[in-house]
């Protein structure tokens, strides 16, 4: 099978970064068609997209994970995207609820360690059951979060679900995210109002005080070193190195070979 690299993608990417967030989804749409899904937690970022999705009525699935232990206004917002927006919702589910988890292993979340494997168990292998299923997943990483994120790719390669990954939120700025969710009256999930800046699982999330980082409220109680649940490859890994295998006329769809569409 055809490899495609991160190094495939320097010059697209480089081409990509005057492109607005609308030109990326058009442009994911039109390379991979139904192959095709877009992933969110629910937080502003994600509704924004969800907004973006219905304005250019895209046919695109959206998938969420469902850990089991989703705060309620977070599983509220997703019923209002089905509800307003129109949008196919996909729910992913982890194969233990947190009950059989906890009995089988115990409460993981109160160690570094723990942690890792319980946002695996209940984040990343729901969503690597559908391996296979897409070529391309829309992301809504900004570099504007800062830490790992500060160098997110526009375009970027997923090994673990062996597709592409297109952050089409990459270079948008704080002020254009708050004037967009603002101008178009965007569903915004309620926790961002009581002092939330990133949503996760009840368990392991908090609000952030006024001059903390953003993440600040993330696992706070296992200090600095747990900042992300690596349901993102770029948060957790260097791609650089890595490749994904896609069919050659899919890779020439991506890399704008004998394709007449090229934003």
């Amino acid at each position: 099978m055809p490899r495609l690299t991160q190094s495939d993608l320097k010059s697209l990417n480089q081409n990509f970064e005057e492109r607005t967030p609308f030109e990326l989804l058009q442009w994911a749409h039109q390379i991979f068609g139904e192959r095709l899904a877009f992933l969110t937690a629910m937080q502003k970022t994600g509704t924004v997209i969800s907004h973006m999705i219905k304005h250019l009525n895209l046919p695109v699935t959206v998938l969420f994970v469902d850990t089991g232990v989703n705060f309620q206004e977070t599983l509220e917002t997703r019923d209002r995207l089905i509800s307003e927006y129109k949008l196919n919702v996909r729910t992913l589910h982890p194969e233990l609820t947190m009950r059989e988890q906890t009995e089988k292993h115990g409460i993981l979340y109160l160690t570094p360690e723990g942690q890792a494997t319980c946002c695996h168990t209940r984040k990343v292998e729901p969503l690597r059951k559908i391996a296979g299923e897409y070529d391309g997943f829309i992301g809504s990483l900004r570099r504007a979060e800062g830490g790992r994120r500060g160098k997110t790719p526009i375009l970027s390669i997923d090994k673990e679900m062996n597709a592409l990954r297109v952050n089409a939120l990459a270079n948008f700025s704080d002020e254009e995210l708050e004037a967009y969710t603002e101008e178009h009256n965007v569903i915004v999930n309620p926790l961002h109002s009581q002092g939330f800046t990133t949503i996760g699982c009840n368990r392991c999330t908090t609000p952030v005080m006024p001059g903390e980082p953003p993440r600040a409220g993330r696992w706070r109680h296992l200090g600095p070193w747990s900042m992300y649940c690596g349901i993102n490859p770029t948060d957790v890994s260097d791609t650089d190195q890595e490749y994904i295998e896609l069919p050659q006329d899919v890779i020439d769809r991506v890399l704008g070979i004998e394709n007449d569409f090229m934003i």
